[in-house]
């Protein structure tokens, strides 16, 4: 193809509506577009099949994990720069293919290039790609095999990705540009306790434990006996070894369980960091009143949960593909009204909402600079598709956070005695004085 850059500059902007806002270079060597903007590098023609068979955001990151396309320059720009004329159009990729396939003139330029991009069935998806799941939702076995996909990936490669902290979830920044990830992690773990008023020998359950950074913290710093409950094996492995390291196998007990079926009730707090995403709306309701039955009166639940925005009609509501493929399978986010909803519907008093969206955008960039500072490393452990699928989904992460596409909440609901004692202080955010 003579001067692919510059036809597959002109094919995209037909089909996008409008300009191509990002430099292409192609593989011929030939380039097209703005001077000093980000460059989309289309490796081979095979890219041009993936998205041609699979139009829209799908056929992009099939094309990105298997290394057809790249982006030089600014990760950050270029996402923003593509997100308005992709992501926020909708169906604005499949609608220009179907614009394609009406205009002749199109069509002849589609086909041009689906002819040039090599033999017409479509190229396999990229190993690291979920295949389709059957069955019902969010069943035990279905959530044990989406968590299994995503954190069984080896712990070394999270050590890499989320330091020392070993957190994943949303740090807590302070005004002090100087704090860095370690200590910004630590002081949401000290957030969690002191909502929850944790205490010298008080019970906390904590779901979706992670490699025990919570458990370790509330134990060590609160005097907590703690139950940390995973559906990771590699997470239970990696958590109840620090935990022998720091002698607090007296305190701390680690389970692979799934939170349906904990019944060592009541606990006197419940932690929940960045868990609820993985139940799904059609288990929601059920996560809300298990929790509420596991809490002892006056118990204290902290419900860490990312939000999406609310949509002018939510039956048109659908899972993003790249996440639901690549990144967490099955997982699904709601507005915070609907989390709050549930968790009153179940009984709890909510009693407090802190909104912490901007912490996780400068989180995510803390995470993306140390894949990219141990790019070959990560690459080493798992696979170049895989710390490819990390980098995309974390560096778009950050951009929704920072344009307010999705947030992150922390809920704080009290299963309040039927007295109506509560237990909080008249001033509810004593924990932040």
């Amino acid at each position: 193809m003579a001067d692919a850059a510059m036809r597959l500059t002109s094919l995209a902007e037909e089909l996008l509506g409008g300009p191509l806002p990002m430099r292409v270079r192609a593989w011929d060597g030939s380039e097209s577009g703005p001077a000093g903007a980000p460059t989309l590098v289309v490796r081979h023609r095979r890219a041009l099949r993936r998205f041609l068979w699979r139009p829209g955001e799908l056929g992009l990151a099939r094309a990105w994990v298997a290394g057809d396309i790249d982006i030089e320059g600014d990760l950050y720009k270029a996402l923003d720069l593509l997100s308005g004329v992709v992501w926020e159009r909708g169906d604005a990729p499949r609608g220009g293919v179907l614009r394609a396939a009406r205009d002749p003139r199109l069509r002849s330029a589609a086909a041009a290039l689906l002819k040039e991009g090599g033999t017409l069935p479509p190229p396999p998806p990229p190993p690291e790609e979920v295949r389709r799941r059957s069955g019902p939702l969010h069943t035990k076995t279905r959530d044990r095999q989406a968590i299994s996909h995503h954190y069984d990936v080896g712990n070394d490669f999270y050590e890499l990705v989320l330091g020392p902290s070993m957190v994943y979830s949303c740090a807590y920044w302070g005004e002090k540009e100087t704090a860095g990830l370690a200590d910004a992690q630590r002081a949401k773990l000290d957030l969690v306790c002191r909502k929850l008023a944790l205490r010298e020998g008080g019970r906390l359950l904590d779901v979706g434990c992670g490699w025990g950074s919570m458990a370790l913290h509330a134990a060590r710093e609160y005097g907590a006996q703690v139950v940390g409950v995973t559906l990771s094996t590699e997470q239970a492995a990696y958590a109840r070894k620090r935990i022998a390291e720091e002698g607090l196998a007296d305190r701390i007990e680690i389970r692979v369980q799934d939170y349906r079926d904990v019944r060592d009730g009541p606990y006197d707090a419940i932690s929940s960091i960045g868990m609820a995403e993985h139940v799904g709306q059609v288990r929601y309701r059920e996560y809300a009143d298990r929790l509420f039955t596991l809490l002892k009166p006056g118990g204290r639940l902290l419900n860490h949960q990312i939000a999406r925005r609310p949509e002018k009609d939510e039956a048109a509501y659908h899972v993003d593909e790249f996440i639901d493929r690549y990144v967490f399978p099955d997982g699904e986010l709601a507005p915070l009204g609907r989390t709050v909803g549930a968790l009153e519907d179940a009984g709890f008093e909510v009693r407090d909402v802190e909104a912490i969206r901007e912490h996780y955008a400068r989180t995510l960039r803390a995470w993306v600079a140390n894949l990219e500072g141990g790019w070959d490393e990560a690459v080493r452990l798992t696979s170049p598709g895989r710390a490819r699928v990390w980098r995309l989904y974390m560096a778009a992460s950050a951009l929704s956070f920072e344009r307010n596409r999705i947030g992150v909440n922390q809920i704080l609901a009290v299963k309040t005695p039927d007295t109506g004692a509560s237990g909080m202080p008249l001033r509810s955010r004593t924990w932040a004085e």
